[in-house]
């Protein structure tokens, strides 16, 4: 391993120690108050005061998140599947999916809630929402780049439209699939905190809004970091299942790095 591989993978740990060297720095030489914005050994003693709750509320929004997230490939891959495979459907449906999205999820919570109560549902529909059109998006997108020549000469060769979809589309995908993957993951972490703030008695939006009840303010700082941990340990598990599946597609010198 040459000396800029090492670099590059202390990159993430030295840039973060300093963003947290500077963080209490700053907050212990201009005299921020604690209430304001704690350092950052204020919130480790959040973490360590409130490890169990900090715990347990942490495994339930990563569930809730899993789950939402889970739905939204499943369903994603298919609608984009479906929307690709037609230039019909695709000017059907995608000004839709397009109205769709740029409806705040906030607002669709007190829906949810209406249908389903308050509690583990709404957090994984409201997941499922936010993180689903990415996945839709990328699919189609992968579809429909599909060159008018290669499918010209396919169908000359007696391909079927099924064949072209099977044999070229679907792997022509599969870059743009795992791409979108990583912005859908964390996506649905914001989806999942923000149903647990308006419509759930557990999880890690519910424990924030606890603390900003009781000012507990170190602790909004521990769900937060809390939440960016589970975060970063996803998008790299979808980085590495990206590298997987598709590193035939990965040319760059940041692919491989």
């Amino acid at each position: 391993m040459n000396r800029q591989r090492v670099f590059i993978r202390l990159a993430p740990w030295l840039f973060t120690i300093g963003l947290f060297v500077l963080w209490e720095g700053a907050v212990r030489l201009f005299n921020i108050p604690v209430f304001f914005l704690p350092p950052p050994s204020a919130v480790a003693e959040a973490f360590v005061q409130f490890w169990g709750p900090l715990a347990r509320n942490s495994w339930i929004t990563l569930e809730t998140t899993l789950i939402g997230f889970a739905l939204a490939v499943v369903f994603g891959m298919a609608l984009g599947l479906l929307i690709g495979w037609s230039r019909t459907i695709y000017a059907g449906l995608y000004p839709l999916m397009i109205g769709f999205n740029a409806i705040p999820k906030v607002a669709v919570v007190p829906i949810l809630v209406l249908w389903f109560g308050i509690g583990f549902i709404p957090a994984v529909l409201t997941a499922f929402l936010i993180s689903f059109f990415p996945i839709v998006v990328n699919v189609a997108t992968g579809l429909a780049t599909i060159e008018p020549e290669l499918e010209d000469v396919l169908k000359a060769l007696g391909a079927s439209k099924l064949d072209i979809m099977r044999k070229v589309g679907i792997p022509r995908t599969l870059p743009y699939f795992f791409g979108s993957l990583k912005v859908a993951i964390t996506l649905a972490f914001v989806g999942s905190v923000i149903s647990e703030s308006v419509a759930s008695n557990f999880g890690i939006g519910n424990l924030m809004l606890q603390a900003q009840a009781q000012f507990q303010v170190p602790l909004i700082f521990a769900g937060l970091v809390a939440l960016a941990i589970e975060g970063i340990l996803m998008y790299w598990a979808m980085a590495a299942l990206e590298r997987r599946m598709t590193g035939w597609a990965q040319r760059s010198g940041f692919a491989q790095a």
